[in-house]
């Protein structure tokens, strides 16, 4: 575990759980990053994620149950990251939920979760982030935006907003800090068979009354070309690449992984 490229650095990965960000935060590990997980989930399974996570890793874990739509939650858990980990070096703000309706029918409070959790909780994690990444001279800072960040679907309002806004910050972000160390990135991926992408197989295969599988196809066929699902591995794979020395001059990029969604 000698001589690994995040070693000493210390990672936080919001909504790192489950699906995409556990998979970015085992991968960071494994370069020997230090993991502060936040997300919900039983008590017992999280602290055993932790355990595992330092065991196999060789390295120190840490768990705020902060909620991403509550901005005194997410200055708590940024205080907590700074006594208990010496800080964040790694911010990958992850965090997300979905709601499908036409504008007409959806509901105003559904709207500001979506963009509470999907697009200001990573305003709220990067400001505070940044004034100790400006004194080290170093940092990355990766926002999980969406192939929905570079192109629109129907009834997806709230969430294409906000995945095109957070694309919007992300360049903010890599020009105020493009005289330092610090870079900041996007990652947008296509369908990723994650527990939110199966709430929508789901949903259509009960719609339609069609087998799971074939929703699957057809939703993922309608969008991505290559008729297969990114997989949380590519993506964590990715993510370490841009925390990479590689990567220094990749700043302000929306990188689409899609398999050929927005190509078309």
């Amino acid at each position: 575990m000698q001589n690994r490229q995040l070693q000493d650095k210390t990672a936080l990965v919001t909504g790192s759980t489950s699906g995409i960000g556990l998979a970015i935060a085992h991968a960071l590990a494994a370069e020997g990053a230090n993991i502060i997980f936040n997300g919900f989930g039983d008590a017992v399974m999280i602290t055993e994620l932790q355990k595992n996570t330092a065991s196999i890793h060789g390295v120190a874990t840490y768990y705020h149950p902060a909620d991403m739509s509550k901005p005194a939650d997410i200055a708590e858990m940024m205080s907590q990251a700074a006594l208990q980990m010496g800080g964040v070096d790694i911010l990958i703000n992850n965090a997300g939920i979905q709601h499908v309706a036409n504008i007409e029918d959806f509901p105003p409070e559904r709207w500001d979760a979506v963009i509470a959790i999907n697009l200001s909780s990573a305003f709220h994690t990067t400001r505070l982030a940044l004034p100790a990444m400006r004194q080290k001279n170093w940092g990355r800072i990766i926002n999980i935006a969406s192939a929905h960040g570079l192109v629109a679907s129907a009834q997806k309002s709230a969430y294409v907003a906000a995945k095109h806004g957070i694309v919007g910050f992300t360049k903010v972000t890599a020009l105020e800090t493009a005289l330092t160390g610090i870079t900041c990135n996007a990652i947008c991926p296509g369908w990723v068979l994650t527990p939110l992408v199966q709430h929508q197989v789901d949903a259509r295969a009960a719609q339609h009354a069609i087998p799971a599988e074939q929703a699957k196809r057809e939703l993922l066929l309608e969008k991505q070309p290559s008729g297969e699902f990114v997989t949380t591995e590519q993506l964590a794979a990715l993510a370490v690449f841009m925390c990479s020395e590689a990567a220094n001059q990749v700043r302000g990029a929306a990188w689409n992984m899609d398999g050929g969604w927005v190509a078309q």
